[in-house]
C-alpha cells in the first residue's frame, strides 16, 4: 500500500509498504481523510519528538474493514481515530492525567498513522462517527484538543475572550468560546482568517495587539494562545485583565523559549496554564460534530491526494490556509 513516511528529520516521502494486519484488540481501517497538522511540520523539522521511520498522520477518519480477536466493532463502522494510547498504569494515568502518561504512544508520531491507504489502531481508539462526513470526522482530534484548552480556561457567559492565532485551533476556539456565551475577539495578521472568524461566530477580529487593546482596554478575562509562536505567547499576558487567565494551546518548537515577566503575573494575579492534547475529550468532540454544533466545513482550505502530502508537510502553510485534508483514494 502507499504511505507517507518520515524516514528521518528532513526526509519524508510517499512509498509502498506492506499492508498492516491487526493484532488482537486492533482494527484495520481504510483511511478516508487525514488532516495535516502543524505538529506534522514540527516532526519533519525535528522540533517535536517522534520515532522515525514512521507513517505520519494523527488526525484521521476511516472505515473499519477488518477486526482481530477481542474486537466487537462491526465491519463497515465509520470512525475517527483518537491517536493517543495511554498505558493506564503509570502514576499520571492512575491520577486520571492520561494526557501526561509517561509511556504514551501517539498514532502517527510513535507508531504508523493515517497518511496511508490503510491503518491499524487499537479498537478502543476508534470512535464511531454515525452519519458524519469523513472530512468532518477527521477534524475530531483537533477539536478534542481545543476542547481540553476550553475546559481549562472555563469561559462563562458574558466574559471576554481573546484568541491569538487564526489556524484550525484558534478558529475552533472561537466557536467553543462563543458557544459558552463569551464575547470573542480573534487576533491574527491574516485578513482572510479574520473574515473567516467573523463568519464562524467571532464578535470582533483584529490584526494587532494594539487594536485588541483599543477594543478592550482592561484586557480579556481569558486569553487563548493558539498560534504557537514566541510573539503571541509573550503577548498573551499583556492582553489579559487583572485576575484573568491565559491558556497556551499552541505548540512551539522543542527548545524554544519566550520571555514572561513573573512580577507582572504575580502583581495582577494572572493564571498561566498550558493545554496538552485531548484527555477524555474525543468522544465529546465527535458528538459536537455529529450534532452540527461546530462549523468545520468553512475551515477546510483544500483537499489533496496522498501523492501531494509530503510536499505540503515539508513546506510552510500557504497564507490564509487553515486545514488541508489528505484523501488517500
Amino acid at each position: 500500500m502507499r504511505a507517507v513516511r518520515l524516514q528521518a528529520v528532513g526526509k519524508i516521502g510517499l512509498g509502498d509498504i506492506p499492508a498492516p494486519r491487526p493484532s488482537p484488540g486492533e482494527v484495520l481501517v481504510r483511511v478516508l481523510a487525514a488532516g495535516i497538522c502543524g505538529t506534522d511540520r514540527h516532526l519533519f523539522k525535528g522540533e517535536f519528538p517522534c520515532a522515525p521511520p514512521v507513517t505520519l498522520g494523527h488526525e484521521f477518519s476511516g472505515e473499519v474493514i477488518a477486526a482481530a480477536e477481542g474486537v466487537s466493532i462491526p465491519l463497515g463502522t465509520r470512525i475517527a481515530c483518537d491517536p493517543n494510547i495511554a498505558c493506564g498504569t503509570c502514576e499520571q494515568c492512575l491520577r486520571g492525567r492520561v494526557n501526561l502518561c509517561a509511556r504514551n504512544v501517539a498514532i502517527g508520531i510513535h507508531r504508523d498513522g493515517g497518511f496511508a491507504e490503510l491503518a491499524v489502531i487499537p479498537a478502543h481508539r476508534a470512535i464511531p462517527v454515525p452519519g458524519l462526513h469523513p472530512h468532518h470526522a477527521a477534524l475530531a482530534e483537533p477539536l478534542a484538543c481545543t476542547l481540553h484548552g476550553i475546559d481549562l480556561g472555563a469561559p462563562i457567559p458574558g466574559e471576554r475572550v481573546i484568541v491569538l492565532g487564526g489556524g484550525i485551533i484558534g478558529l475552533l476556539a472561537v466557536q467553543l468560546a462563543r458557544n459558552a456565551g463569551a464575547d470573542v475577539t480573534l487576533v491574527t495578521r491574516h485578513p482572510a482568517k479574520r473574515d473567516l472568524a467573523m463568519t464562524v461566530g467571532a464578535t470582533h477580529a483584529v490584526a494587532t495587539e494594539a487594536e485588541a487593546h483599543a477594543l478592550w482596554p482592561q484586557g480579556a478575562d481569558l486569553v487563548l494562545e493558539c498560534a504557537g509562536v514566541v510573539e503571541t505567547v509573550e503577548m498573551a499576558p499583556r492582553l489579559t485583565r487583572a485576575g484573568g487567565r491565559v491558556v497556551v494551546l499552541g505548540v512551539m518548537p522543542q527548545g524554544a523559549t519566550a520571555r514572561i515577566e513573573p512580577f507582572d503575573l504575580l502583581f495582577r494575579e494572572i493564571l498561566l496554564l498550558h493545554s496538552f492534547i485531548n484527555p477524555f475529550t474525543q468522544g465529546r468532540a465527535v458528538a459536537m460534530l455529529v450534532e452540527g454544533r461546530i462549523d468545520v466545513t468553512a475551515l477546510i482550505s483544500r483537499v489533496i491526494p496522498l501523492s501531494e502530502a509530503a510536499q505540503v508537510i515539508a513546506n510552510p502553510a500557504a497564507p490564509g490556509e487553515v486545514k488541508v485534508l489528505v484523501v488517500p483514494y
